[in-house]
């Protein structure tokens, strides 16, 4: 069950899936919709009979200068985007997870917003990914004994259209941030996910699961 804000390329993804043998259906929308989160759940129970684990990937930047010379529309946007619709999410799932007796749900946060993890211009994406730490905390605080459990997935720069893909001076930049050189690949942060999902880690909740290539280790 895939969920994201544009139907063409939820429709590709949904066609690679398909095309090697896996099942897959999208349903495109808007995460800041109560109603687009309770969509998705309903159509997940639908066709495959109940929600076993959610990965909540959504996430925006935003306008990357100081607070004080944010606007509030961009607060907001980030805010909506990045813990809003987490709280949305959660609110959703929980309750289709519990009717299966328990399973994991894993939400993308970041090292920018968690211990030693502040960066310059990024007050709005801090304190929403701050917040996701702190919900996910409290989450698996109240519905460990459900059996579900809740972690955060803290990835370093990866190389997505978001992080700048197809522009040399920002990939190198970032890049050089990390102890590894590198930005991640999408697969390397995908087998993480997979494994908070997994039962793998049944043993883990409320726990922030760090995958950034050491630059959370070089800014400290």
């Amino acid at each position: 069950m895939l969920g994201a804000r544009r139907a063409a390329e939820l429709e590709a993804l949904t066609g690679t899936i398909k095309s090697g043998h896996g099942k897959a259906i999208f349903l495109a929308g808007d995460v800041r919709d109560e109603g687009y989160a309770l969509a998705l759940v309903d159509l997940a129970t639908q066709e495959f009979g109940g929600l076993d684990g959610a990965l909540n990937n959504a996430g925006i930047v935003g306008e990357m200068v100081p607070v004080p010379d944010m606007t509030k529309e961009t607060w907001d946007d980030v805010i909506s985007v990045n813990l809003n619709a987490a709280f949305l999410a959660a609110k959703t799932q929980i309750p289709a997870l519990r009717k299966r007796g328990g399973s994991s749900i894993v939400f993308t946060s970041s090292f920018v917003g968690f211990s030693n993890g502040g960066m310059p211009g990024m007050g709005a994406y801090a304190a929403s990914k701050a917040g996701i730490n702190g919900l996910a905390q409290s989450l698996a605080s109240d519905h460990a004994v459900e059996g579900i459990r809740v972690t955060a997935l803290m990835p370093g720069g990866t190389i997505t259209p978001a992080g700048g893909e197809g522009n040399p001076d920002v990939l190198n930049f970032i890049a050089a941030l990390h102890p590894m050189k590198r930005m991640a690949d999408p697969r390397e942060i995908a087998h993480a996910a997979l494994f908070l999902l997994s039962d793998r880690s049944s043993f883990m909740t409320g726990s922030p699961m760090i995958v950034d290539g050491g630059v959370s280790v070089r800014l400290a």
